[in-house]
């Protein structure tokens, strides 16, 4: 029933391309730390940048727990539900980075990301994952549930914000430098998303 993969292609590439949401799970080194479980899936988030590297935008919030597990350790999870069609769970384990607005890299790896407004979303890093071990898994027990579009409130919350009143923000939120584990989380002050 379940398979493992060599690479992220052919039909694999397009079931995770088609879904609307997937999930990362990460977790400190420390046995009593927190483990994290996110979902993810704004429209035009997620890009598959080579057989082996997918990559998603990590947006504004209200703790920054993924960074702070991947700054300490770099081991995640991401894993997608065929909430339609065949049952399928596909996941990606492997090792990712948060690559911040600083970062050299960052203006050429926002480029796989046409499709999405980043200025209305708080960007704060892109989340670069290369994977290690690929597999599905069946999903018979995955209920269908249908997709109607996505919520508009994290644009309208974030849109009104500019690179120094999201600092600002992420200053008065108590799991963003640091996660709930005190690891070193988002690096403040926030750099500008576009160098002037």
């Amino acid at each position: 029933m379940g398979k493992v993969y060599e690479r992220i292609d052919g039909r694999l590439r397009t079931f995770i391309e088609e879904q609307k949401i997937f999930f990362t799970a990460t977790a400190p080194l420390a046995g009593d730390g927190t483990v994290n479980l996110s979902p993810k899936g704004l429209t035009g988030s997620f890009a598959v940048l080579d057989e082996l590297t997918v990559a998603y935008l990590d947006f504004a919030g209200s703790n920054a727990e993924t960074v702070a597990h991947l700054r300490e350790n770099g081991r995640i999870t991401l894993m997608w539900c065929a909430f339609t069609g065949p049952p399928n769970i596909v996941r990606v384990h492997g090792r990712g980075e948060p690559v911040f607005r600083d970062d050299p890299r960052f203006p050429e790896l926002l480029e796989h990301f046409p499709g999405i407004d980043v200025d209305a979303h708080g960007l704060r890093a892109i989340i670069v994952v290369t994977a290690e071990l690929i597999r599905d898994t069946c999903g018979y027990a995955v209920p269908y549930l249908d997709y109607r579009e996505d919520r508009p409130l994290h644009a309208r919350r974030f849109q009104r914000e500019d690179d120094e009143s999201l600092d600002r923000y992420f200053h008065k939120k108590e799991h963003i430098a640091s996660s709930i584990d005190g690891l070193p989380g988002l690096p403040l002050p926030l750099p500008p998303l576009r160098s002037s």
